[in-house]
């Protein structure tokens, strides 16, 4: 069973309404589809349950959600919530705007809240620390070392976003550096990414020590940029569009976001359609290079992210189960991963210890 978020890697929590799926607090489903999902608390978006996991706990949602008064619904889509304060989400047969009103509505909500707060935040701060300096005589030289801390500190939090390595064509891995960089392809998709890279790896499950020292000659930059087309792509973009559309949108610009996607043709056409628009967006770019992801118009960012969604989903659903199963191995690596950030290499060695006399006796 897992119990992490396949796009963060955070827990995603218990409930105690679905004996067959007793995974996350936020749970939607779709009878008629076949599908379940858990929706991360964290970062609000929707993981595809294993296909084995899903027909029984389906049933029992089904039956929990018809069981309680506490609910509020659409013709299509209704929510519930539960005594032990798991709600269930009923998706019926909903047109895609009133879908992605639910499923990309609050993710990207959360992630405008989030950036408002932190820069309301940051503000706040930074004025409170200048005119407390001020008001006891200190002059700019003793604010200095703490604006430079501060400094720091909001580039640490941003490095972390791009922290995860990316599967490289040669075999490898990389560490990204900057946004992608959307492309003409050489293959039947019609569409690439190019992405900067910071330093290559052996493999995905390095030591997270690794990725917090300097890159090899001290040069903390980019170090090159490689080419990404099919999978490989696909996978990049699902980890890499979160932080480029880190700002989050507001309901009217989702449903821009979505009006592209039908314009588009559906979210399995929406990166070539995409490539196509370069030169125009590209005319009427003031910064960055033509394609790049973080200057594109807000809305084609937001439908490229969906699309990459969508699709992934379309593809676990069409039988390619070995790839949803991956993912989901992958989060549960890397939530390992960061539960060890902040333990002791002396205390991890004593669990071994542990563990092995455990084993012996």
């Amino acid at each position: 069973m897992y119990t992490h978020c396949v796009h963060c890697q955070r827990a995603l929590g218990q409930n105690e309404v679905l004996e067959a799926f007793p995974v996350g607090q936020r749970v939607a489903f779709d009878e008629a589809q076949g599908r379940l999902w858990v929706v991360c608390r964290a970062c609000e978006r929707w993981n595809l349950a294993p296909f084995e996991s899903r027909w029984e706990a389906i049933e029992q949602a089904e039956r929990a959600y018809r069981g309680t008064r506490v609910r509020m619904a659409t013709d299509n889509i209704g929510l519930a919530r539960m005594p032990d304060g798991t709600s269930l989400i009923r998706v019926g047969r909903p047109l895609r705007p009133e879908f992605a009103a639910w499923r990309y509505g609050d993710q990207f909500g959360r992630r405008r809240r989030r950036m408002w707060l932190t820069g309301g935040a940051a503000t706040v701060g930074v004025a409170a620390l200048v005119g407390g300096a001020f008001a006891t005589g200190a002059g700019i030289i003793v604010l200095s070392p703490l604006l430079n801390v501060s400094a720091a500190l909001m580039a640490a939090s941003n490095a972390r976003l791009r922290m995860i390595p990316l599967a490289h064509p040669d075999g490898d891995w990389f560490l990204p550096f900057g946004n992608p960089r959307l492309v003409p392809g050489t293959d039947a998709d019609g569409w690439a990414i190019e992405v900067g890279w910071n330093r290559r790896l052996e493999t995905p499950t390095t030591s997270w020590k690794t990725w917090v020292t300097p890159a090899p000659g001290g040069n903390n930059g980019e170090n090159g940029r490689v080419t990404l087309h099919g999978e490989l792509a696909r996978e990049a973009l699902a980890k890499l569009l979160p932080s480029v559309n880190g700002g989050g949108a507001a309901p009217a610009r989702v449903q821009q976001a979505v009006s592209l996607l039908d314009e588009a043709g559906g979210p399995e056409r929406m990166l070539s359609w995409a490539v196509a628009q370069r030169r125009a967006w590209g005319v009427k770019q003031t910064f960055g290079d033509t394609g790049d992801l973080g200057y594109i118009p807000r809305e084609a960012r937001l439908a490229i992210e969906m699309a990459v969604h969508e699709d992934r989903e379309r593809r676990a659903l069409l039988g390619e189960l070995a790839e949803l199963e991956r993912a989901w191995l992958e989060a549960e690596r890397i939530a390992r991963i960061a539960d060890q950030l902040l333990v002791p290499d002396e205390i991890t060695q004593r669990l071994t210890e542990l563990r092995r006399q455990s084993d012996a006796r």
